[in-house]
């Protein structure tokens, strides 16, 4: 009993103090404070990244660091993730030596962090803070919904989602993430960006839960006391990033 309470004291800590730390960048809304908040982030998750792929690779890190340098001052940032894949593929095919598991962490989760500065590029801190809502509130209404009336497995990766809870998530994480969505959108248009966005980070969860059953480990890493790795925390907004995204700029 003690353990469990020494626990949830130290998630709840940890999550207080990530709270904190967005709003002050929120606060500050400034281009480089969020370049550099998120490319720790990556980095950090990179790191955890090559465990779940069992590899171990320097370059990674060291491509990795370039792209986002270059990202800064590139005007579109996800378009650097193709890039590097040609230069990835390009080396291979001179060399024939270059790891190819080292592809993997290219996609998951560079790709997705790209495309978060380019939401915050593009559409600004209301954008981060509408994608935080949404994904936030599908997490946990899935997690109230499911253990209040779940009774039906999602699927076999995750065994403790239900049908119910995932659902309710959805429900929940579109209506009322509507309510933050960028002020020129229409309730209508608001409401179909934050449903895909909600589905999106559903399965940006279930891929992580995925590639931690496949490494056989409980979490991506301890960086968060309480809460596991970089990854555990931002699973979902990693495919929600690239969804709401996309969908912004086809609607607005």
């Amino acid at each position: 009993m003690s353990n469990l309470l020494s626990s949830s004291s130290t998630r709840i800590k940890t999550g207080i103090a990530l709270v904190l730390v967005i709003l002050i960048i929120g606060y500050i809304d400034s281009y480089f404070v969020t370049w550099l908040f998120l490319g720790s982030l990556l980095i950090i998750a990179i790191k955890e990244s090559t465990k779940l792929f069992h590899i171990q690779s320097t370059q990674l890190f060291i491509y990795s660091t370039v792209l986002w340098a270059v990202a800064y001052f590139y005007p579109e940032p996800e378009d650097l993730s193709f890039i590097l894949g040609v230069i990835y593929a390009s080396i291979l095919a001179y060399t024939k030596t270059l790891n190819k598991k080292i592809f993997l962490p290219l996609f998951y989760p560079t790709v997705s962090f790209l495309f978060l500065l380019a939401l915050y590029k593009d559409f600004g801190m209301q954008s981060l803070l509408w994608i935080l809502v949404v994904v936030a509130l599908t997490d946990t209404a899935a997690y109230f919904v499911g253990k209040s009336i779940g009774k039906t497995k999602f699927c076999q990766t995750s065994p403790n989602k239900t049908l119910e809870g995932v659902i309710g998530g959805i429900v929940f994480g579109s209506l009322i993430g509507s309510i933050f969505a960028l002020s020129d959108l229409t309730f209508v248009e608001a409401f179909i960006i934050s449903f895909v966005t909600s589905i999106a980070s559903v399965f940006g969860d279930l891929f992580e839960s995925y590639l931690k059953r496949e490494a056989k480990v409980k979490d991506s890493g301890s960086f968060l006391p309480g809460h596991g790795g970089i990854l555990d925390r931002t699973d979902g907004y990693l495919f929600a990033s690239i969804i709401m995204l996309i969908a912004l700029r086809v609607i607005s």
